[in-house]
């Protein structure tokens, strides 16, 4: 989550109260607006409270016109009251709320059985709070397994662990690397190669790589990474050198995808090699944030060091998560879904999200401006820069240009070695309809006279153009 400062000069100026909002405050009247940075001093009714949150959450961005994120933004109303009769429960605290549990127990069950285990009842798995929290766990059970491995020289200044990955990685995995101690090898972007090369994942590979993630979705361009070409590298290597390196599917959003609409596509537990695979439940599994799934193939994939049984809570719960108490709602919203799309439902809304994503793509290339990276056809997820003739204005015009409209796009830079190409992204969603779709290519398509008359680019500062950051 985000870090947070206190103002540097606070404002001391009280929220204003409209008279109009009714009930008096109790104690002190309506004349006595509370103040921003410190707690007030006395109660007041619950309408006024809630009346001054909701009129300052007004000028938050329209989170169904935000093409910026992956997470839902549309449920229906009843999977809504479901998570609000779930919303009292923790989660973690499995003999007081049976069920709740039960259900997290059948959506790991189903999970297995999407992502073809050898033996869905021998696959171990867990909700998580997304897949930040997923790939955190997944890292560690990694580590650890490498540690148990190399116990008589670890720890020793030559056995420094190391995870084998994309520089296009989401940051969890930086993150991992930074929290646990262990040494991140990034293979980095090449020519139109926007994410991991198999081979080049595989010669960065020694004795004390932990494993090599994968990511099914790059949340750069929506392509996927060749999971199957990167375990066949890892054979070839193991055949060469005798190392047998693990692999972790990052599947934050395409775990959700490929099932369904790209059932031919190897990259689950089909591949022995593949040891975890992680999901978002908030993302294309179409639930509220925030849940997450990670799934190990197999008990011996995940050491049970790392499982903590505690008994104070009454039974007892074996436990592996970073977070401890948090609500079951979203993983009954989750189980909602399952059950009430089925595979059948799933195939056809994800089917349908990428048919619009792939139309748009074409629309947005067919206005002659723009150059499509990717097209939708992996992912919902389209990326586009500017053609080569333009030198009016870039990505960062056409993002900060789009906010004007209420459509938030990202504009940013690749990373290395593809600084040099700066991208707009566009993530297509359930809820995101065709209508909406023509919507936004016309007020791009009215934008772009105005952009073409510029003498150069406009936005100086590049990061405030989209306040987005991978």
């Amino acid at each position: 989550m985000p870090l947070h400062k206190g103002p540097e000069q606070p404002d001391e100026r009280p929220l204003s109260v409209n008279p109009f909002f009714g009930e008096a405050n109790p104690v002190g009247g309506m004349t006595e607006a509370p103040p921003k940075h410190r707690l007030p001093d006395a109660p007041m009714s619950p309408s006024t409270a809630y009346q001054l949150v909701h009129d300052e959450l007004m000028l938050d961005g329209n989170s169904r016109l935000n093409l910026a994120t992956f997470v839902t933004t549309w449920m229906e109303p009843q999977a809504g009251v479901l998570m609000a009769e779930c919303r009292d429960k923790n989660m973690i605290d499995k003999d007081e709320y049976p069920r709740t549990a039960e259900l997290e127990k059948r959506c790991v069950a189903m999970l297995a059985a999407l992502w073809n285990a050898p033996d869905p009842a021998a696959a171990v798995g867990c909700s998580t709070t997304g897949s930040s929290e997923a790939c955190m766990l997944a890292g560690l059970a990694l580590k650890r397994r490498w540690t148990q491995r190399n116990a008589d020289r670890y720890p020793s200044r030559d056995a420094r662990p190391n995870l084998v990955m994309g520089v296009n990685v989401q940051v969890c995995w930086e993150k991992f690397c930074n929290f646990w101690e262990v040494e991140a090898r990034q293979v980095p972007m090449e020519g139109d190669r926007y994410h991991l090369d198999p081979q080049a994942a595989a010669e960065l590979c020694d004795e004390n790589t932990i494993g090599v993630v994968g990511i099914l979705g790059s949340t750069f361009d929506g392509s996927y990474e060749p999971i199957a070409e990167l375990c066949a590298a890892l054979d070839a290597l193991q055949e060469r050198t005798g190392l047998d390196i693990p692999v972790h599917v990052d599947g934050a959003s395409g775990g959700m995808v490929a099932p369904f609409l790209d059932e031919d596509l190897v990259w689950d537990f089909r591949l022995p090699r593949v040891t975890s695979i992680n999901t978002s439940g908030h993302k294309y599994g179409l639930v509220y944030p925030g849940v997450g799934w990670a799934l190990w193939r197999d008990k011996e994939a995940l050491p049970e060091e790392l499982v903590f049984r505690v008994n104070y809570l009454g039974g007892d719960m074996p436990t592996f998560a970073l977070n401890f108490s948090r609500p079951g709602a979203q993983v009954v919203a989750q189980y909602y879904t399952f059950l009430r799309l089925g595979r059948d439902g799933f195939r056809a809304v994800q089917q349908t999200t990428r048919d619009v994503a792939r139309g748009l793509a074409d629309r947005v290339a067919a206005l002659g401006d723009f150059r499509l990276l990717t097209q939708g056809d992996e992912l919902p997820v389209f990326a586009f820069t500017t053609g080569p003739d333009v030198t009016a204005y870039d990505v960062f015009d056409v993002s900060r240009r789009l906010r004007e409209s209420g459509w938030l796009v990202p504009a940013y830079t690749f990373p290395p070695n593809r600084e040099d190409l700066s991208v707009l992204r566009v993530v297509c969603r359930n809820g995101f309809s065709v209508d909406l779709a023509d919507m936004f290519v016309e007020d791009l398509t009215r934008l772009l006279p105005e952009l073409r008359r510029q003498s150069h680019p406009l936005t100086r500062d590049r990061t405030a153009a989209t306040g987005f950051h991978h």
